[in-house]
């Protein structure tokens, strides 16, 4: 794979100090992991930044400084660098050559589609677990954000070079199920002509049910209307979860989602995995019987009783207490039962993400060290896992809250906004914010035609580079690379933020942060629609020049590497660069 500008210079500042390591100004085995090379934050101090000197020094027993300039020494001579210098107390600023810039240029046309893909996953697997919900209705806003996030991940995680696995974790097995079974019963007895009157409370009201129940009486008549609960609550439950789940796949597909994996929570105890995770945690002495504590905080309930239960030594890996797999009456609790599923995930993959709602913080400790254990145990190295919360998103219309239900009942669902707004914005605008950040989702201004609105602003750059493409090849002109020379300072600088691309991708999945790739679009297109606006009170600077077909011809060149990252960026996030707007 061809290397971008950053991992060039960064191989190059490598080579730099190996040198300096054979000669012995650096002790043997020095790690250069902490050396980072990256933008000045203020571009008037150069080109590019390392902190080599700054982490390196100590080990050396030099001051900062002094090795600085060694380094700075051996840069200088590098052709393409233009200059290093020192920067407070060690930091080394490098300027590049214009030649470099328009190299990279090339690069970027030359790559094309493979533009900052990156080999840093070197193909190991990472299973990212999104959405997840409940199959109890069709998916509501509550799930958007999360469902976005995840599958945003997926998406940078593969172009950084990882394989990945799209999960879904079924919950099919607890309260929430019978429940809905019940509620079908109810919409199956009145598609048989029963009045039912108002929804009682604690079933499902929304009209998504309807269809369920008509085509269950269809198929089996009168037969379960007035039979006893026993008889049809695990048919109706099954029936119920298959017809939610096939509904919630129709409205993942709306945000362009499809999960490779559906794990049922339900068939996971059935097979006996359960099971076999506790006894291969009590051979590791990592469950044991025990009393399971009061509650902390507060007074017990009044019925509480000190209860002996199997419990997992969460404490070990810095829990502050150690948790039940198991209830009183025999079944899993939630984290038994989730703490299998892991286990079974675990085998499946090289690394674990899981995208939660910010709600389930209060379980984040607890899984984290049931996973740590179980992969760990017999002196391997546990399996990376990370835990990314997703903050709920609050939906405004006109700045204020929003009510809208055409089918569920008493919420809003993410087909509904979708159909209000499109695809395209709520995924992108679903990224404008740290996920752990409260978000607000104002219908008004999601579809806003300015600055403020990041999708816009960055389909619109994309859509300003289509038209002039358009508009040049019909004049007659076309990109070409034969005059880059002619490109000038401002040029310069927007191929140095095109050329951040591969280094913002490697980082955000080093982070597994997809959201960081949405800043960034909206910095370059920023930077783009600032240079375009340059030509409205400077006419030479425009792209398209008919007195000078060469520099026109050097300019489109640029214009549409521009649009082909911003491309990459949107292909990486799932959203879709539009033509025109």
């Amino acid at each position: 794979m061809t290397k971008t500008l950053y991992a060039a210079h960064a191989a190059l500042i490598e080579t730099v100090l190996g040198e300096l390591i054979a000669e012995g100004t650096l002790p043997a085995g020095t790690s250069l992991a902490p050396v980072t090379i990256e933008p000045p934050r203020d571009p008037a101090h150069g080109d590019l930044a390392t902190n080599a000197a700054m982490v390196l020094a100590k080990g050396a027993g030099l001051a900062p400084r002094a090795l600085a300039e060694t380094i700075v020494t051996r840069l200088a001579a590098q052709p393409s660098i233009t200059s290093a210098e020192i920067a407070g107390p060690g930091f080394i600023n490098l300027r590049l050559s214009p030649e470099v810039w328009r190299d990279e240029l090339k690069a970027i046309h030359t790559l094309g589609a493979d533009y900052g893909r990156s080999g840093l996953g070197a193909g190991t697997t990472v299973n990212v677990e999104y959405v997840s919900a409940n199959p109890t209705g069709p998916m509501h806003m509550g799930h958007c954000r999360g469902a976005v996030v995840g599958d945003a991940l997926a998406g940078l995680l593969e172009f950084a070079g990882h394989k990945v696995i799209r999960e879904y974790y079924i919950n099919d097995a607890g309260a929430q199920v019978d429940v809905l079974a019940r509620s079908v019963h109810l919409r199956y007895r009145e598609a048989l002509g029963e009045a039912i009157g108002e929804i009682p409370s604690g079933l499902y009201p929304g009209d998504y049910l309807k269809p369920v129940g008509a085509a269950l009486a269809a198929e089996f008549g009168t037969r379960y209307a007035a039979a006893p609960e026993s008889e049809w609550l695990g048919l109706f439950r099954s029936r119920a979860v298959a017809a939610m789940m096939e509904m919630i796949r129709a409205d993942l597909a709306t945000l362009g989602i499809v999960h490779d994996v559906f794990s049922s929570e339900a068939e996971l105890q059935a097979s006996g995995k359960v099971d076999a995770a506790e006894a291969w945690l009590r051979a590791h002495d990592l469950v044991y019987d025990g009393m399971l504590e009061a509650p902390k905080g507060k007074a017990p309930p009044e019925d509480w009783e000190p209860t002996v239960l199997p419990l997992f030594r969460s404490t070990r890996f810095g829990d502050d207490q150690d948790r039940p797999i198991k209830k009183s009456n025999g079944a899993w609790t939630y984290f038994g039962a989730d703490l299998a599923y892991h286990f079974e995930k675990a085998q499946r993959a090289d690394a674990l993400v899981d995208i939660w709602g910010a709600d389930h913080a209060g379980t984040v400790k607890r899984i984290k060290a049931a996973v740590a254990a179980l992969t760990s145990a017999d002196g391997a190295s546990p399996k990376p896992f990370e835990i990314k919360l997703v903050q709920m998103v609050q939906l405004l219309k006109g700045g204020q809250p929003f009510k809208m239900s055409k089918r569920a009942g008493n919420f809003v669902t993410l087909a509904d906004v979708v159909e209000m707004v499109g695809k395209d914005v709520v995924r992108f605008t679903m990224l404008t914010r740290k996920p752990d950040a409260q978000m607000d989702f104002d219908f008004d201004k999601v579809v806003e035609a300015s600055k403020d609105n990041p999708v816009f602003y960055v389909q619109y750059a994309h859509a300003r580079i289509s038209s002039t493409l358009r508009k040049a090849a019909e004049a007659g002109h076309a990109p070409a690379a034969h005059a880059l020379e002619r490109l000038g300072a401002e040029e310069l600088a927007l191929i140095a933020r095109a050329a951040q691309f591969p280094r913002e991708i490697e980082m955000a999945a080093r982070a597994r942060e997809p959201h960081r790739i949405a800043f960034y679009l909206y910095d370059l297109a920023a930077d783009f629609h600032a240079y375009w606006n340059l030509g409205n009170d400077r006419p030479e600077k425009r792209f398209i020049l008919e007195q000078d077909a060469a520099l026109t011809a050097a300019r489109l060149y640029l214009a549409a590497a521009i649009g082909q990252v911003i491309r990459n960026g949107l292909g990486v996030l799932g959203v879709t660069a539009v033509e025109s707007m």
